[in-house]
């Protein structure tokens, strides 16, 4: 079956944009294929030619929330967690 990644634009920049993304698979590195497939690699993945060093050292990617079942209660659990600070940075360099 194909992997399928949803993404909504929630502010450009120059050059670059804050994606949220919402995924129906879970395919080793899906995100950093598809955002690179349609011409928007994730800021700073080496590998799919999103690096840029001057703005972050490491893959912008963060899980700011990620519900499931859990695996021996059933029970519908969420965890949520804020954008990391180097993250944070960046999106404040990017909006001066």
């Amino acid at each position: 079956a194909p992997s399928v990644t949803h993404y909504k634009v929630l502010d450009r920049f120059n050059g670059y944009s804050l994606v949220e993304l919402l995924l129906e698979t879970g395919r080793t590195h899906q995100i950093r294929v598809h955002m690179s497939h349609i011409g928007h690699p994730v800021l700073g993945d080496w590998l799919y030619e999103g690096l840029n060093p001057l703005l972050i050292d490491r893959q912008a990617l963060h899980a700011a929330k990620l519900p499931f079942t859990h695996p021996i209660t059933k029970e519908r659990v969420t965890f949520e967690a804020p954008i990391p600070e180097d993250m944070q940075n960046v999106i404040e360099k990017l909006t001066r």
